[in-house]
C-alpha cells in the first residue's frame, strides 16, 4: 500500500526542536497532486519562510510515507520555484526508501534541505507547496542478494 500519512506529534516536535524551529502539526497537510494526470504529489511547507539568494533550510515536512515493497519516493523541487529562484534540493534529488518507514530507530520523517540557489529573494507562505514527490518503482538485478536491515534515519544504510 502506498500512503502518505503524519508522523507522530512527538516526532514532529523533536525533529523541530533539533532544527530550532518551533511547529504546530496542525500545519502539515497530506500531499496531493494538483491535476489527475500529475506526476508529482505537492509537498507543502509547515512555516512561513523568507530565503536571501545563497541560503538555505531544512524543513521538517511532517510526513512519513509506507510504499510497497518493490516502490520508493523520489522527492524533487517544484518546477516553478526551480525556474524562478533556482530552488534547490541539497542532495538534487531525495530517495525515500520503502524501509524507511517505521523502522526500528526511525519513524520516517520526510525532512527536505532545499537552498535558494537564484539571486532573487524567495518568500514561501505556510501551506504553499515547496515540493513534490513521485512514486517510483525500483528493480533489482538477477544476482542482487541484499538481506541488510535498515534501523534508522538519513545515513543508516551506510552503517551496516
Amino acid at each position: 500500500m502506498n500512503k502518505f500519512e503524519k508522523v507522530s506529534e512527538s516526532q514532529f516536535n523533536k525533529d523541530c526542536v533539533s532544527f530550532g524551529l518551533n511547529l504546530n502539526i496542525e500545519n502539515v497537510k497530506l500531499p496531493v497532486r494538483a491535476t489527475k494526470l500529475s506526476a508529482g504529489y505537492d509537498i507543502y511547507a509547515v512555516v512561513d519562510f523568507v530565503l536571501e539568494a545563497g541560503q538555505g533550510i531544512t524543513l521538517p515536512t511532517g510526513l512519513k510515507v509506507q510504499l510497497d515493497s518493490d516502490k520508493f519516493l523520489a522527492i524533487f523541487p517544484r518546477s516553478g520555484l526551480g525556474f524562478k529562484y533556482k530552488f534547490a534540493l541539497d542532495n538534487t534529488v531525495g530517495i525515500i526508501d520503502a524501509d524507511y518507514y517505521n523502522n526500528l530507530k526511525n519513524e520516517g520523517h520526510i525532512l527536505v534541505k532545499m537552498t535558494n540557489e537564484g539571486t532573487k529573494t524567495l518568500t514561501v507562505k505556510t501551506g504553499e507547496a515547496i515540493c513534490q514527490g513521485i512514486i517510483m518503482q525500483r528493480f533489482l538485478t538477477v544476482d542482487d542478494n541484499s538481506t541488510g536491515e535498515r534501523v534508522g534515519g538519513f545515513g543508516s544504510t551506510t552503517k551496516q
